[in-house]
């Protein structure tokens, strides 16, 4: 287990290495100079090299790499162009609401598509299994933010159940999870379509092992047989989906984020990128792919910590 720990450690560590020289590449990959391009077209001469000193732009480009290296491993994320706060300081005022909707995206997500795939494999072609069916390939098919669209039209504006925008007032827990309840819904309903077929598909390959059969032959109640056995074994793979699915919610709240006006990381990148402020963006996305790849290191060390074949085979 140690030795699939520190190597599954090591591969994490180069992706995020990867995705940092990708990030710091970007800024020289598009025309134009690098100070010119972070203050904009009217900032004066005098703006742009006292932007160059500051970002040692004036230095060559690998001097230049090692300091942005050095800085990130300071959790310095550099400085924002309009504000000159630190970029680490806001992304770290946004990142809590961006978790909080995944979570509870996947959250409801898993406490509906799992049950949902356990009985349609429990009882296979039967109305149930259909119905479980047409759900999953429905809810999977219909994008997120047409989702966010037609929930905020129906239960916010039409209805009027449910707060439109925003992430309500500070320290009021009830009126924050109020404006949680239609991003998280529509962000995590696709997601209970894969959780449900992807646990159907595997509880379908386990409740035909020898040790099943077994232990209905010993007259044990199904439902032990179910969740105290099949499901055990059937919910690895899940695991996997719902390490991936984190990293796809992270993306899938862009678009929430946007539409329900919350101020989360996804509305950060896209406010940046419009209005051109690249120290943002590079922290931003680079948060947002080592939370994803936290994420993901986390699924696989547990899958391996509940399945040994996992890591003897890496």
């Amino acid at each position: 287990m140690l030795l699939y720990l520190i190597k599954r450690l090591g591969l994490s560590a180069a992706v995020v290495c990867l995705v940092i020289l990708v990030l710091f590449s970007l800024l020289y990959f598009i025309p134009g100079d690098p100070a010119t391009i972070a203050l904009g077209p009217r900032a004066t001469p005098e703006a742009i090299a006292r932007y160059a000193e500051k970002m040692h732009l004036d230095e060559p480009v690998w001097r230049q790499f090692v300091i942005y290296i050095g800085n990130v491993l300071q959790g310095d994320l550099g400085v924002d162009v309009f504000s000159n706060r630190s970029v680490t300081t806001i992304i770290m005022e946004r990142i809590g609401f961006t978790l909080a909707l995944v979570t509870t995206g996947m959250g409801w997500a898993m406490l509906l598509g799992i049950p949902l795939g356990c009985l349609a494999a429990v009882k296979p072609n039967s109305w149930l299994d259909r119905i479980t069916g047409v759900l999953s390939v429905g809810t999977i098919a219909v994008p997120s933010f047409l989702v966010s669209i037609w929930a905020l039209l129906i239960f916010a504006v039409h209805l009027r159940w449910l707060p439109a925008i925003g992430a309500g007032e500070p320290g009021e827990f009830g009126d924050q999870l109020s404006h949680l309840v239609l991003p998280a819904f529509a962000i995590g309903l696709s997601w209970v379509g894969y959780l449900a077929r992807m646990v159907r598909a595997s509880m379908l390959e386990v409740m035909g092992e020898n040790y099943i059969r077994s232990a209905r032959a010993f007259g044990l109640h199904p439902r032990k047989v179910v969740f105290g056995y099949a499901l055990r074994v059937a919910i690895l793979p899940t695991i996997t989906l719902i390490g991936m699915g984190f990293g796809g919610l992270i993306s899938a709240t862009v678009f929430a984020e946007i539409i329900f006006s919350r101020p989360g990381i996804g509305k950060l990148i896209f406010d940046s990128v419009m209005a051109r402020n690249f120290p943002i963006v590079q922290g931003a996305v680079l948060v947002a792919t080592s939370l994803y790849i936290f994420v993901v290191l986390f699924s696989d060390i547990l899958i391996a910590w509940l399945d040994p074949r996992v890591r003897e085979s890496l």
